[in-house]
């Protein structure tokens, strides 16, 4: 097997358990901890697969599920896999679709064996099960595939809870046994929302089944982040040190840096490509929407310490303009600007913990970053 994961150094403060690390894939290194940009579709919208690559990001990831119902797993590995389908050389992880199913599909029936539900695209009728998801991985082909799971809404009653972490247990295993492909490594999820005893129980279990990494799943889905940090605090010390960390679905700066003092060393989101498209912008000192009227006749760039293409080349006035007259390349350039943002985030949170700064890091991050949003 090509996957290899070393921590490189560990903090084992009171307040701060961050760590450094490598995981080694089939397709590159990867510098934990680590920001996976979210290709959702076999792309990441509004940027060219190699503008990712020059902005830094050795891993990006994908959705099974997505891919599945379209253009379909069996075209893609007629096509030569995901990376060659999609042009993308280095890493890639995809998420099993086990979020997806349940928030985005209209649930006809859900049991112990899979589930079955109508496309989001055409309302045609599926079935998935952990044998069915490891199949679409194993043909698209990722570096890093996911188990499937089932993930809870929040809020969710203590008994759904229970009963969906014991499917996504009994799952995993179904998961393991299905999975055969040597370059491709298999993550576990540990679920049980916001229930400690429930999300203990399930990651023990888990553990025992001896996965080379664990992720975090079922928050950020609406829950207070003290509570989703609560959890981590919870959880977190219980995983194996020598694994990778993964929370799933989690891509605010803030959250970053929090997960990062806990010990997490993977995380993923589409909020910083999304917000970018949609002109939410961040800088040192917060978020900003650009189409603000202060913004109008800004010449200034929308982060004066920013080193990105965007930054470098034009002013909050003239990407004002692009958003207000629709213009694709306004979305474009925010979209790298967000990237490049949470390219630079991460290194900067590697070298201070290199320099045993991560907590002089946290004080002046949170000095100079507003965590909420400016209203427009």
């Amino acid at each position: 097997m090509s996957f290899q994961f070393k921590v490189l150094k560990e903090i084992n403060e009171a307040n701060n358990k961050a760590r450094l690390g490598i995981i080694k894939t089939t397709h590159g290194i990867v510098e934990t901890p680590v920001f996976m940009p979210v290709g959702t579709q076999a792309t990441i919208k509004g940027i060219l697969p190699k503008e990712i690559d020059e902005l830094g990001f050795s891993i990006i990831l994908s959705n099974a599920y997505h891919l599945f119902l379209r253009p379909g797993h069996q075209l893609i590995r007629e096509c030569g896999g995901l990376h060659k389908f999609m042009g993308w050389d280095k890493a890639i992880l995809t998420d099993s679709g086990g979020f997806q199913v349940f928030s985005l599909g209209r649930i006809n029936k859900i049991n112990d064996d899979g589930v079955t539900f109508q496309s989001y695209i055409d309302g045609s009728t599926h079935f998935i099960n952990p044998e069915k998801v490891m199949e679409i991985q194993m043909a698209l082909g990722s570096d890093i595939a996911m188990v499937f799971d089932q993930c809870t809404p929040y809020p969710s009653n203590k008994y759904e809870t229970q009963l969906a972490a014991e499917r996504t247990y009994s799952w995993a295993k179904e998961c393991q046994k299905y999975h055969n492909r040597k370059d491709q490594t298999l993550f576990a999820i540990t679920q049980g929302g916001l229930f400690h005893d429930i999300r203990k129980e399930n990651c023990l279990k888990l553990i025992e089944l001896d996965f080379p990494g664990y992720a975090l799943g079922g928050l950020s889905v609406g829950e207070p982040k003290p509570l989703m940090y609560e959890i981590l605090d919870h959880i977190v010390p219980l995983l194996p040190a020598g694994k990778p960390r993964y929370l799933m679905g989690v891509g605010a700066p803030e959250s970053i840096i929090e997960g990062v003092t806990r010990g997490i060393d993977m995380f993923d989101c589409v909020l910083p490509t999304r917000n970018g498209r949609n002109g939410c912008l961040f800088t040192g000192n917060g978020k900003i929407s650009i189409t603000n009227a202060r913004y109008k006749e800004e010449l200034g760039p929308v982060d004066q310490n920013c080193h990105c293409y965007t930054c470098q080349n034009f002013s909050c006035a003239y990407l004002r303009h692009l958003y207000l007259a629709k213009e694709m390349l306004g979305p474009i350039l925010g979209t790298i600007h967000n990237l490049h943002f949470m390219k630079q985030l991460m290194e900067n949170i590697r070298e201070a913990i290199l320099e045993d700064k991560l907590e002089s890091f946290k004080r002046d991050f949170y000095n100079n970053y507003l965590v909420q949003e400016e209203t427009t």
